[in-house]
């Protein structure tokens, strides 16, 4: 019989991050430089009761649009890819009741195709790798209900990889929009996107007018 708990997370009120006009704010050159990426649900996201499978299947969506457009490749370990992208589904409420614990983010078997490529794996990044584990002995990890209280809306952000718990430090880039990770816009990777190509410019712009 499940245990029913109460997690309160953070709501977050602003809107989602955007590069400014100012050319001197960019993405850090980490971000324009990588080259390899890891796709994980929040290890805080539970699955709605109405739609245990919302979080993978936000998963892949994300995967697949990043596939779709080639500039990263993705990988499955935290500690060999250049940035971590953590995504959550919304419910369109701000109160939900989901199951939490386990490890919703655990797939030993990866397949996937784009563009004619095959990409076949297993995954070792897991939620405990990439948050610090929490003091005061083993924790309790059987699924169990919940009620969460978070952002009702899709959730995007972008995280450093290579690092030792990426998703403790604050994410260099965040979006936040309704339906921002479902098919066939991905809305969450297209936004992303322009967001890498406005830095890019941005840079080249800078890089120019330093040059004698």
């Amino acid at each position: 019989m499940f245990r029913t708990s109460v997690v309160l997370s953070t709501v977050l009120l602003l809107a989602p991050f955007t590069i400014a006009k100012d050319k001197s704010k960019t993405l850090p050159s980490y971000v324009l430089n990588a080259q390899t990426v890891f796709v994980v649900i929040n290890p805080d996201a539970g699955e709605p009761l109405t739609d245990p499978s919302a979080n993978g299947a936000a998963r892949e969506e994300v995967e697949n649009a990043l596939t779709k457009w080639g500039r990263y490749r993705l990988v499955m370990d935290s500690q060999t890819a250049d940035l971590v992208i953590a995504v959550r589904r919304g419910t369109g409420r701000l109160v939900t009741p989901t199951i939490g614990g386990g490890q919703v983010d655990d797939r030993p078997v990866i397949i996937q195709s784009g563009d004619g490529d095959l990409r076949v794996g297993g995954q070792r990044g897991r939620p405990g790798e990439l948050t610090q584990p929490g003091l005061g002995g083993p924790q309790d990890t059987r699924p169990r209900m919940r009620t969460e209280v978070g952002p009702s809306e899709d959730t995007f952000e972008v995280y450093r990889g290579g690092i030792e718990y990426p998703l403790d430090s604050s994410p260099v880039w965040r979006y936040m929009a309704k339906d921002a990770l479902r098919s066939p816009t991905v809305s969450a990777v297209e936004q992303f996107r322009k967001a890498v190509d406005e830095s890019e410019k941005a840079a080249a712009q800078k890089q120019k007018k330093q040059k004698p």
